[in-house]
């Protein structure tokens, strides 16, 4: 298959410090909290492996010490709970995901020691099927009973386990998924064509995407077979033909299923796969429009294209804003296309960044963007909800989206403080980003010895006197020996004007394009230096449904007012400069994106970025008359 772009292996571009590193940090430290007795107790029980006998308990597993239900996994995988297990595939990914970046021996000793005893419940149940949750729930779901998406949970374990095999090299895990695709294999191999329609109207997860994976491994008949059994028809022929199956419907049943479309077209080259993603996007975000965070869902639910006024309820959900960025990566990836990179970027400062307890680690299910809103925190052993698992995944996979190359060399796709290692024939390349906190922003807050030198050293660069409009980036380039390429560098779509670049402290010239890639081709000598300047400005971007109803970003940031209600103002929303100054510019060491006041309005209020709200009521959207 033909893409513009290619991923490099997750684990070869690294985060180095900064406020992103220290998110990996905190949800890797969250990972490993997480009790392998605890993780794995839903399956024992259903394997018969494990009884629970008061004080202390025992097991007839492999598990040595029992707590007490006090300490156990409670919500939705309570042992009572239909969803039970889903949690297991997660943390997987996630598992895999953090080893491969960081190849941290504890990490990896963990993720295998569960995948064993997975094992030892899959050969105990029989030698196929596994899961935390009886074999009966998928033939009540067979007879068109309903059962709370056994499809789904049985998805994220067997994504789990591709991952730790493909990424963690653990064989096991794609031994367990062969056995289970064994099973899945002789219970579908009865089914009629109507059949399998219904079955996957009712509920079919990410289960195309995992049967991709496994055919793109072994490349036998018998998973190519199994794969095209789950290609649900009916929603793809219709969004095929044009229409709007969408609206209303539940946002995150659906995005798997064509991602799983997408990873059958990178496996088979079936066109007609690659037509369906196409259609797909056009249909959820192209045509439909979207917030300002990039969500064109609310309360699980897509919302009516270019009518969301009327939807700003609970808000947009962890899981679709982490799967929407999915999407848009494997977009990226076939066509070269920059805004999709945008659109990345604006699901993750405003979604993922923004769901996540910047303390605690924790997941707000969902995202308001209605007046008065409040993010609900889930904890780390009671909830268990399904974007808690796509917490894990999401903060485990920030650096995998930065780099991408094609054949004339190396591209730069999101701007976080990174470096990467790689090869171009005999030569070692590498490339280092780094950011400047003082004479730039830095998208996040953080404490650091460079912005302490700035405060305490005369006889250093001087710091601007107010706060920057830019962001700042130096890339460092090593290597063996010269090396001649092209370097594309993303200049993003609120690019405020021309950007800044220069080679060496020699300036580029243009064209500056925002939502473009920039290329620089020469011969590149081991420390060549290459400054980015990215101006931004503040910006008001109206509520699709709803003119004269904005929003006020700053560059990729979206701000939230802290304000329990609505609040009128009153201005000109092409001039928000005139409505919002800043506010709590300088913290000390660091410059404070993203904080403003109102100025000249019945009653004032602050503005944050949404990113940094916790506990606070926000709101987002503000009617503005015109004075």
């Amino acid at each position: 298959m033909l893409q513009a772009l290619s991923e490099f292996r997750p684990g070869q571009a690294r985060l180095i410090d900064g406020p992103l590193a220290a998110r990996f940090e905190l949800n890797k430290k969250y990972v490993m909290s997480l009790t392998n007795q605890n993780l794995l107790r839903n399956f024992y029980l259903e394997a018969g492996l494990w009884s629970y006998s008061g004080n202390g308990g025992t097991t007839t597993a492999s598990a040595t010490s029992v707590d007490g239900p006090e300490h156990w996994h409670w919500g939705w995988e309570s042992p009572t709970c239909e969803l039970r297990g889903h949690m297991m595939g997660h943390w997987l990914s996630a598992a895999a995901r953090i080893y491969a970046q960081t190849k941290d021996g504890l990490v990896k000793a963990k993720a295998d020691h569960i995948v064993a005893e997975l094992a030892k419940c899959q050969d105990a149940n029989g030698g196929g099927w596994l899961a935390a949750f009886p074999e009966t729930f998928m033939h009540r779901l067979m007879n068109g009973k309903w059962v709370w998406a056994p499809h789904y949970t049985v998805h994220k374990l067997l994504m789990g386990l591709y991952e730790m095999y493909e990424l963690a090299d653990n064989e096991q895990a794609m031994l367990i998924m062969k056995g289970m695709a064994d099973w899945f294999d002789r219970w579908t191999s009865g089914f009629s064509q109507e059949q399998l329609d219904e079955l996957l109207d009712m509920e079919t997860g990410g289960m195309l995407e995992t049967w991709a994976d496994l055919y793109g491994v072994t490349g036998e008949e018998k998973h190519r077979r199994l794969m095209y059994r789950y290609d649900r028809r009916r929603f793809f022929d219709r969004l095929l033909a044009g229409e709007d199956v969408l609206t209303n419907k539940h946002a995150n049943t659906q995005i798997p299923e064509i991602l799983g479309a997408a990873r059958a077209y990178e496996v088979t080259g079936d066109e007609r796969f690659r037509k369906t993603v196409e259609a797909f996007w056009a249909c959820a975000v192209t045509d439909r429009g979207y917030l300002c965070t990039g969500a064109g869902d609310n309360g699980e639910l897509w919302m009516p294209g270019g009518e969301m006024a009327a939807r700003l309820g609970v808000g947009q959900e962890h899981c679709v804003n982490y799967n929407m960025m999915r999407l848009s990566q494997v977009l990226l990836r076939w066509t070269g296309n920059p805004a999709y990179a945008d659109y990345w970027e604006r699901r993750f400062v405003n979604g993922v960044l923004a769901h996540q307890h910047s303390e605690t680690g924790m997941i707000s299910y969902f995202l308001g963007l209605g007046a008065g809103s409040s993010k609900t925190w889930g904890s780390e052993t009671q909830h268990f909800w399904c974007c808690h698992g796509t917490l894990v995944q999401a903060n485990a996979s920030y650096e995998s989206q930065i780099y991408m190359e094609d054949e004339q060399g190396l591209a730069v796709s999101q701007w976080i403080p990174s470096q990467i290692a790689l090869e171009r024939g005999d030569i070692r390349i590498g490339l280092r980003i780094e950011q400047d906190g003082q004479n730039g922003l830095y998208p996040l807050n953080k404490w650091s010895v460079t912005g302490m030198e700035a405060i305490t050293r005369v006889h250093v660069k001087p710091i601007p006197v107010r706060r920057p409009d830019r962001f700042i980036y130096r890339l460092t380039v090593s290597c063996t020996e010269p090396a001649a390429f092209r370097l594309k560098l993303r200049l993003p779509w609120w690019l405020n004007g021309d950007a800044i670049i220069t080679v060496n402290g020699v300036e580029q010239e243009g064209p500056f394009h925002a939502s473009s890639y920039y290329g620089i081709t020469r011969l590149w000598e081991d420390g060549d230096i290459v400054a980015v300047e990215l101006p931004m400005k503040l910006t008001a971007e109206q509520l699709p449904g709803e003119p004269g109803t904005v929003a006020f970003m700053e560059g990729p940031i979206v701000l939230a007012g802290l304000a329990e209600e609505e609040r009128l103002l009153y201005g000109d929303p092409d001039r928000p400069e005139k409505l919002l100054v800043p506010d709590r510019e300088r913290n000390h060491s660091w410059w404070n994106p993203g904080y403003y006041r109102t100025v000249r309005q019945d009653r004032g209020f602050r503005l944050v970025p949404l990113f940094e709200i916790k506990d606070e009521a926000y709101t987002v959207y503000f009617p503005i008359l015109e004075a």
